[in-house]
């Protein structure tokens, strides 16, 4: 007999990551290397805990992962932990969909940052070797531990959906004459511009890719083939205005992502997924006719402050300007104020979380730094030319 606490304790310890116990659905332990106002474990409490076989592992949209071992009647949970650490907008987000009271959110970022980073590898070896004494002496690889199917569940709706199979097919034969270098430089374009619709349009009529046989088999040759396409599009993104830091995660993610998928029909879907969102964040850089850098710089500061009260004072600090030239210049380079552009900004991502989340306006509006649900009402109908719950109903 197992003192489970312990042992979930002592997974805690040795690895630096929070770790829980639960007991019949209920939780009854929980150890954290440190200090969260509120455990992020629970908004992915039923999909974890659903999850089939002894060992388990679960992906969080901004990959994050959770590992479990269920024995009879309790399981173990370990995470969230990552290889690279999540940016602080991403980490303002998820204090904001917990409820982290605001006065906590500082302290809620500080402690996920201090959580140890882990390679997805070295956190399965981990989780199947407590399996092994736990669970009767059962022995399972890294090979034996299968993703999750729900985790695909975050991709965007309907991307599932679209025809990716076109475009990556099958390796060629030997024989065949190489496409890949015009088709990739096409596509390297289309992402490199920020132009969604135009990659749409060439998703639909895309030609067969006839690469070379990089791989022993089809399923280690279509992740081969994702990896050397996520490396491109990072690449493409980043000479299109995307921060390099976004861009290195943003690619670091996904290369965990589809090395613990095993279904080729998923991992081309990701792979559309994939190069479409690097193509949507570098189109919400490009602004005006003729993307200029001063404008990426711009587009890139907002989207990371979008939960702040953004002054023109300080971000001409950060860009060593003057607040007037920086306001005159972006005005002058891109048709439109600061000020439009920055409540424009923040009107889209309140659409988005009206759209994808059950926080009421009032929630959305505070979380996004308007002073007032009235000035968040005000903002909201200027810009989208209804109020937010006319939005969020579809009126």
């Amino acid at each position: 007999m197992f003192d489970l606490k312990y042992v979930a304790k002592s997974m805690g310890t040795l690895s630096g990551i929070p770790v829980r116990l639960t007991e019949n659905g209920a939780l009854t332990f929980a150890w954290f290397p440190v200090k969260l106002p509120k455990d992020p474990f629970e908004l992915y409490r039923k999909e974890i805990l659903s999850i089939a076989g002894h060992v388990g592992y679960f992906v969080t949209p901004l990959f994050h992962y959770y590992g479990v071992i269920h024995l009879k009647n309790a399981s173990i949970v370990i995470g969230p932990t990552s290889q690279v650490m999540a940016n602080e907008q991403d980490l303002r987000e998820l204090a904001f969909k917990l409820d982290v009271p605001k006065e906590d959110v500082p302290a809620f970022i500080a402690g996920m940052n201090g959580i140890t980073h882990l390679p997805v590898e070295t956190l399965l070896s981990m989780l199947c070797t407590m399996n092994h004494f736990l669970n009767g002496g059962e022995t399972l690889a890294i090979s034996d531990v299968a993703i999750f199917s729900e985790e695909q569940q975050t991709i965007k709706s309907g991307v599932e959906k679209r025809r990716t199979a076109r475009v990556y097919e099958e390796a060629p034969r030997p024989q065949e004459t190489h496409n890949a270098l015009a088709i990739e430089e096409a596509l390297m374009e289309i992402v490199r511009r920020g132009d969604t619709a135009a990659l749409k349009r060439w998703m639909e009529q895309a030609p067969a890719i006839r690469g070379g046989t990089i791989a022993p088999n089809q399923l280690r040759q279509l992740k081969n083939t994702f990896i050397v396409a996520v490396t491109l599009a990072s690449r493409a993104a980043i000479r299109g205005g995307m921060r390099e830091d976004d861009a290195f995660t943003l690619s670091d993610g996904y290369i965990q992502r589809v090395e613990l998928l095993s279904d080729q029909s998923r991992i081309m879907n990701l792979q559309y997924h994939m190069i479409l969102e690097f193509t949507e964040q570098v189109e919400k850089l490009h602004l005006g006719h003729h993307p200029t850098k001063l404008a990426a710089d711009v587009a890139n500061y907002v989207r990371h402050h979008l939960s702040e009260p953004i002054s023109t004072e300080k971000m001409a600090e950060a860009f060593y300007l003057s607040r007037p030239y920086l306001s005159a210049k972006f005005r002058q380079e891109t048709g439109e104020t600061l000020t439009d552009f920055i409540l424009r900004e923040k009107t889209e991502e309140a659409k988005r979380l009206l759209r994808y989340s059950d926080k009421s306006a009032s929630a959305i509006g505070a979380y996004l730094g308007f002073s007032s649900h009235g000035h968040f009402i005000r903002v909201f109908k200027k810009y989208a030319g209804m109020t937010p719950n006319e939005y969020r109903t579809g009126r």
